[in-house]
């Protein structure tokens, strides 16, 4: 009998010419190999990815930053600007489904590694550029940065306490969900090729993400003309659904809807506010917010927060800690859904790296291995491509790999 096989996960046979560094694309062309992509990512001699150096912590000189995105990939060391490494990269081209790149607008093509150039050696390729602000517009020419699209596309705007400064979300959520985007647009340009047998240019702007994910609070300046203002942990539209503290700390109440009012009132030994005029609907909550809070505050101050979870759940209003990492890897619904994957690592021995977070029925996504030590599979993707031993000892001998 044949030994039995790992479903393949939907994108298996699909290959990644991965010419992307730090987080944008490398978080794009990880998802894809989450899912059987076989993704090549390219590095340069020496150095590698940006994100090798950055640190600490470090698990053993392994940068943790490094480890946490590029699980799945082999790693082939190409010096861009040598000929030789810089050909290697074509013939690459030539036979991957998909190229992601997250330069500075202009500077693939410089590099001869451009749309034109590799549509023009194989034109069902799926060519996505990712860049700070697009690859058009008065602003293409700046780079890119977290901090600054988090900034610029409305997130910090409506981030933090009102008194307070604007804040920044604790994850780079402009780098995360411009790769997030750019891998929805790689799988969406591999499906139309599959009508039509033509590859095509995707731009990812890492502002038009942030943009995009305005949604609702850009519903409500539109109908409104005012920009939403910061509110801390408050939701503009529903009342109450936010961070309350407890005796001995914060956790979260989400009243969702009139009817779950109604259940929240007794629950939190207050049946009489359910028959108060002004909270009667969420859009009387809403408008006495001012009144409404502070009063739960003082209520809520009395009580641990579990004790407050505990009496809202059993109500059927939802509720819910505030967790740490730490607590977020104990929980076990985090682990029952396999969030957590250990790995063995060539150098590094035993790590962690965060799970697949989407599941499919019939071709899951796994984490099949650790993310690549730099040059990894230098030598075996070479020779597939027909390089023989001793012609890769004269390209490593020449700076081109």
């Amino acid at each position: 009998m044949p030994a039995a096989r790992e479903p393949a996960g939907p994108l298996a046979g699909v290959r990644v010419l991965d010419l992307s560094r730090v987080l944008t694309g490398p978080y794009c062309t990880m998802m894809l190999a989450d899912l059987g992509a076989e993704v090549i990512k390219i590095e340069a001699p020496g150095s590698g990815d940006d994100t090798r150096a950055w640190g600490p912590p470090f698990v053993d000189g392994e940068s943790a930053y490094f480890l946490s995105v590029n699980r799945n990939k082999k790693s082939l060391t190409l010096n861009l600007k040598h000929p030789e490494g810089l050909a290697i990269a074509r013939r690459l081209a030539e036979r991957s489904d998909v190229a992601v790149e997250n330069f500075r607008p202009g500077t693939a093509d410089r590099l001869g590694l451009g749309y034109e150039a590799l549509r023009a050696i194989n034109p069902a390729i799926v060519y996505c550029a990712v860049s700070g602000f697009g690859q058009d517009g008065p602003y293409r020419e700046k780079p890119g940065y977290d901090v600054i699209l988090q900034g610029m596309g409305g997130l910090m705007g409506i981030t933090g306490e009102p008194d307070g400064p604007p804040m920044r979300v604790g994850v780079a959520v402009a780098d995360i969900g411009a790769g997030m985007f750019a891998a929805y647009a790689i799988v969406a340009a591999l499906y139309e090729r599959e009508r039509t047998g033509q590859g095509q240019y995707i731009d990812v702007s890492m502002l038009d993400c942030q943009v995009a994910w305005m949604t609702y609070m850009a519903g409500y300046y539109f109908a409104t003309g005012e920009p939403p203002a910061r509110m801390g942990a408050a939701h503009p539209t529903i009342v109450p659904y936010q961070a309350f503290k407890a005796q001995d700390g914060y956790f979260n109440v989400a009243v969702g809807n009139d009817a779950m009012w109604l259940r929240f009132c007794p629950a939190i030994g207050h049946p009489e506010l359910a028959g108060d005029p002004r909270y009667r609907t969420n859009a009387d909550r809403v408008r006495h917010r001012d009144e409404l809070v502070p009063f739960l505050a003082e209520v809520f101050a009395a009580r641990p927060a579990r004790e407050w979870i505990a009496a809202l759940e059993a109500a059927g209003v939802p509720a819910g800690p505030i967790y740490d990492l730490r607590q977020v890897f104990e929980d076990p619904q985090v682990n029952h859904r396999g969030m957590r994957v250990t790995l063995e690592h060539a150098r590094a021995g035993p790590i962690s790296v965060t799970g697949v977070p989407v599941k499919f029925s019939r071709t899951p996504g796994a984490v099949t291995s650790p993310p690549p030590l730099l040059g990894q599979h230098t030598e075996a993707i070479l020779a597939e491509l027909g390089y023989d031993g001793e012609h890769i000892r004269k390209l490593r001998a020449e700076g081109a790999i």
